[in-house]
């Protein structure tokens, strides 16, 4: 249920969510694979797929978990259906990850460890989507996206209790382990290791092209390389937009409500004082009274702050009435009561003796209509246009819910109806290599993200508020484009093929000279390859390596010392020669700066490994049942191999 709220950008409210559930602690288990851990079977019967301890977990509860799981690992992989996240294992996962949070949540409950109603609502009302306007949680929102995904608040509630419970009991013993120096010593020291060698390259470049292929060589080398040549998954993509200059004609406001904005929000506009303070609250009435006698003495009161170990805040361009609010309404009266320059206080304020000095006095002329009105214009027609939008936004949201189709949604809201042309859940045509619009990239994802058959949806577009109905159209499933069609291409590839398979005997040949004694440059110029270049590096280098180590130096930290191996190079340039003629061991015992390094990855491997027979053990304790056969259909109801 918690992966809906990180779903909720692909909801019909179409709203941007950034909510990180405790639940992240149980996926975190998957790392240390927690989520391989075996069951046993018992004579589970009904509708149940297995049982922790006293609690059932149902085909139900298992469906609705795979459907979230699902849509979060579409957002990922866009072109995911539910056979393949099957197929890949996900039901498994899905259902592992299931028993350990409702085993540990057990654990958790019979040791008598609640999680308050109070806390619950905190998690609820801290999500960014189901706040309103004035950025306070919005109970008819919630109630609303509930409705549309067709959850409770009770699932929801239950959702974050348990995993808060998870967090609560797997964070302290993650963050727990501490690893004794000298076990940390040799594995130091394997990070301050340095390997050198040489790395020669044989490029499929100086291998000859050789004839031009058959038409027998092409189809075959086509047939056994369909992949390459397959054209992923393109849908098109029916959509309308609405936009702000869309409604600006209504949003423009009457000069009645230009004249009443003026009049409801008149002290805005009449003659102000504004004043710069700076001021120091200090705790007791003593300290206060020395501070504000050495300010008047002449001494800076931010300088007289900082001797006292203080720190003094300035306020910028306040009203009396801001600065009530901030300080006190005696203290407001006093300060705004003072000439500039001059030092109040100390006054007792909440928090305190203030000492306060008035930098600076700024008197704001007030504005007739006539001079606020472009102002007022600006700002009616902003909310006016946020009003339009959000009702045309709604009445389509209803008819949704209400089962509308695309079509009578735009014709009712009187938008202009697009379709784009089949593309990728990139956005690209693959036939011609056109982009999509890259404002159109929420509509693509959207698009992308809906099974075929859902319903259209609303999704936003633009942080103006713009947003548009969205409706998959076609679905072209991937296929490989036809030999006649691609047919130079083709060519091309057979052709880089057979030079790199050239190669690559080539480099073997270099290889076993090598191997038998003859030395890395000699066996490389023999075969009228480019000269061996030196290499080394540390282990440390490698682990630090920005987007992975170079995989010639990977491939060396795995070698004998003496030895040379083969290695193909990126993209099918060629091939590699790696020879490794040095191992340089290390001590760290007097490097503190690696020890510390070490103590703290072997800790979090560790804390990760403790965590994990945590939770076995929670598992044993409880006892865990599957149901082999309800497991079997609930595949196959997914997956859509059932009868």
């Amino acid at each position: 249920m918690l992966s809906f709220f990180r779903r909720i950008i692909n909801s019909r409210v179409g709203f941007i969510v950034t909510f990180v559930v405790l639940g992240v602690i149980a996926l975190a288990f998957a790392a240390g694979d927690v989520t391989n851990l075996s069951t046993g079977s018992g004579g589970l019967t009904g509708n149940d797929v297995a049982k922790v301890g006293g609690k059932d977990i149902t085909v139900a509860d298992l469906t609705a978990r795979a459907n979230d799981e699902l849509q979060v690992a579409r957002q990922q992989q866009p072109t995911l259906d539910m056979a393949g996240f099957v197929a890949a294992g996900g039901l498994d996962g899905t259902l592992q990850r299931l028993i350990t949070t409702t085993a540990l949540q057990q654990f958790g409950h019979d040791q008598g460890m609640v999680v308050s109603k109070r806390a619950v609502d905190g998690q609820i009302a801290s999500i960014p989507a189901l706040q309103g306007p004035n950025g306070q949680f919005d109970e008819t929102l919630y109630r609303r996206i509930l409705a549309e995904r067709k959850l409770t608040d009770k699932q929801v509630r239950a959702d974050i209790v348990r995993d808060t419970l998870v967090a609560q009991l797997t964070g302290p013993t993650i963050g727990a382990a501490q690893v004794p120096q000298q076990v940390a010593i040799p594995y130091a020291s394997l990070l301050l290791e340095k390997r050198a060698g040489l790395i020669g390259f044989v490029p499929a470049a100086i291998v000859p092209a050789g004839p031009a292929p058959t038409d027998a060589e092409l189809q075959t080398f086509y047939g056994r390389n369909l992949n390459r040549y397959s054209v992923p998954e393109r849908r098109t993509i029916r959509y309308a937009v609405v936009t702000p200059a869309m409604v600006a004609a209504r949003a423009k406001p009457t000069d009645a409500e230009i004249a009443q904005a003026y009049n409801q929000n008149k002290a805005q506009y009449q003659p102000t004082e504004k004043r710069t303070i700076r001021q120091v609250i200090v705790l007791d009435q003593a300290g206060a009274t020395a501070l504000a006698a050495k300010v008047r003495a002449g001494t800076p009161i931010a300088a007289a702050a900082t001797q006292a170990g203080l720190e003094a805040a300035l306020i910028e361009g306040t009203t009396k009435i801001d600065y009530a609010k901030q300080a006190d309404a005696a203290i407001a009266d006093q300060v705004f009561a003072a000439a500039a320059n001059a030092v109040v206080g100390p006054v007792k304020g909440p928090l305190g003796f203030v000492v306060a000095r008035v930098e600076s006095i700024q008197q704001v002329p007030g504005r007739t209509l006539a001079q606020a009105r472009d102002d007022i214009v600006v700002t009616l027609s902003k909310q006016k246009g946020a009003e339009a939008m959000s009702t045309i936004h709604d009445k389509m949201d209803d008819a949704l819910v209400a089962d509308a189709t695309f079509d009578e949604v735009v014709k009712d809201q009187s938008l202009q109806p697009q379709t784009t042309p089949a593309v990728t859940a990139q956005g690209v045509d693959p036939l011609n290599g056109a982009k999509i619009d890259p404002a159109l990239t929420a509509v693509v994802t959207a698009a992308f993200t809906a099974a075929d058959g859902d319903p259209p949806q609303l999704v936003q577009t633009n942080p103006d508020g713009s947003f548009a109905v969205v409706a998959v159209g076609a679905i072209s499933p991937a296929a490989p484009r036809p030999l006649a069609q691609i047919r130079d291409r083709v060519v091309a590839d057979f052709t880089a093929d057979r030079r790199r398979q050239a190669a690559r005997r080539l480099a073997g040949q270099v290889l076993a000279k090598v191997n038998g004694g003859t030395a890395l440059p000699q066996a490389l110029a023999a075969a009228g390859a480019p000269a061996a270049r030196p290499i080394s590096a540390t282990r440390a280098q490698l682990a630090q390596a920005q987007g992975g180590a170079e995989p010639a130096l990977a491939l060396m930290f795995s070698m004998a010392k003496g030895s040379a191996k083969l290695l193909e190079a990126p993209q099918g340039a060629g091939w590699l020669i790696v020879k490794l003629n040095q191992v340089e061991r290390a001590d760290a015992s007097r490097n503190p700066a690696a020890i510390a390094g070490a103590r703290g990855d072997i800790s979090r491997l560790i804390g990760r490994e403790l965590a994990e027979q945590f939770a076995r053990a929670a598992r044993s304790e409880l006892g865990v049942k599957t149901d082999s056969n309800a497991l079997a259909r609930v595949r196959k109801d997914l997956s859509g191999t059932g009868n």
